[in-house]
């Protein structure tokens, strides 16, 4: 029979453990916020990696914590979760992120949280304790998202390009150079206020099932908020390069005109997503609003290949993180 003493400290291994995802979310995305910041040349990448993460931190002050309410008690059922499916959930979307991370591709840590937690819950219970209203805006955003920043993306690019019509290229680009310091700044916020919460929610959600918290309480502790959001600014200060060159470079040729339509889409996707409690991929969201940007200047601007296997990825991440979770989960019932 497992004692109190040792449950106590699996949960602190599990809350450990989550801090190092959400570490490794702002290291894996970190590329999110500064790729087209560095790209264009506005801000050499030890000062954009320090620009970001000071935004990623102050979210704490602008959201609330409706992702983290999501993801903690709106994708499964809160009971049926123990310590053995948070292990299960946490090892599938560390690993999916290493993978992801080696080979340069900007997959979504958010849905690799979400399959793992999907995976690690079915391999104890079945599907039952899955909650379809959650999963349903989850999913149906791994479409919307790009989607949106796409189109908002493209818009302001077309907007842009109208009213600066007149103005000189030298000019436009001297003015976008500085702009584009408000839109990283806004994205990076967005990219914190969205994906600390997801971390939030699933500490929350082990903190509920190990009884340390009550289900109903409307809000998880004070230290569970801060340590993600200082763990996701970390992560975002030592940054990813592999995949800001793919981001950055490989995708489409920006200049600091297309880098501030491409940030502010991709923000205001965010602040949309984070205001309805939705945790999207901050990782399809800008590539979405980049793609957008490249094809206003014509469909040759945007490397379609490139993209062709960024959204493979995409599509394989959920169910891939779950196969790992549901071994992982077994895996820990032989552990602790």
């Amino acid at each position: 029979m497992e004692t109190v003493p040792t449950a106590f400290w699996v949960v602190v291994m599990l809350v450990v453990l989550a801090l190092l995802f959400d570490f490794m979310n702002g290291f894996h995305d970190a590329a999110n916020s500064i790729a087209t910041v560095v790209s264009t040349g506005v801000l050499k990448p030890q000062h954009a990696v320090a620009f970001a993460a000071f935004f990623n931190v102050v979210a704490i002050f602008v959201f609330q914590l409706k992702v983290a309410a999501t993801v903690g008690k709106g994708i499964v059922e809160p009971g049926i979760v123990d310590q053995h499916v948070v292990f299960g959930a946490l090892i599938g979307a560390i690993a999916w992120n290493v993978i992801t991370w080696w080979y340069g591709i900007p997959s979504s840590s958010s849905h690799a949280l979400i399959g793992g937690i999907v995976g690690a819950t079915v391999a104890k219970a079945g599907t039952a304790p899955l909650l379809a209203s959650g999963l349903l805006k989850t999913v149906v955003f791994i479409f919307v998202s790009p989607a949106m920043g796409f189109l908002l993306g493209s818009l302001l690019m077309v907007a842009v390009a109208w009213v600066c019509r007149r103005t000189s290229p030298l000019r436009v680009d001297k003015a976008f150079r500085r702009l584009q310091l408000v839109s990283a700044g806004l994205y990076s916020l967005g990219h914190g206020g969205n994906d600390a919460q997801k971390t939030i929610g699933i500490i929350w959600l082990l903190l509920i099932a190990s009884g340390h918290v009550a289900a109903s309480d409307k809000m998880p502790p004070g230290w569970v908020i801060w340590s993600c959001y200082i763990a996701i600014g970390l992560g975002t200060m030592f940054g990813g390069w592999r995949i800001v060159k793919t981001m950055g470079q490989r995708l489409t040729k920006l200049k600091p005109v297309g880098g501030f339509c491409a940030e502010t889409g991709g923000a205001m996707t965010l602040f949309i997503a984070t205001g309805l409690g939705v945790p999207v991929s901050t990782t399809h969201t800008i590539t979405g609003a980049i793609f957008g940007v490249g094809s206003v200047r014509s469909a040759s601007a945007v490397r379609w290949g490139l993209a062709g296997n960024i959204v493979l990825a995409w599509v394989v991440t959920i169910p891939a993180t779950a196969f790992i979770a549901a071994v992982f989960y077994g895996v820990s019932l032989l552990l602790f």
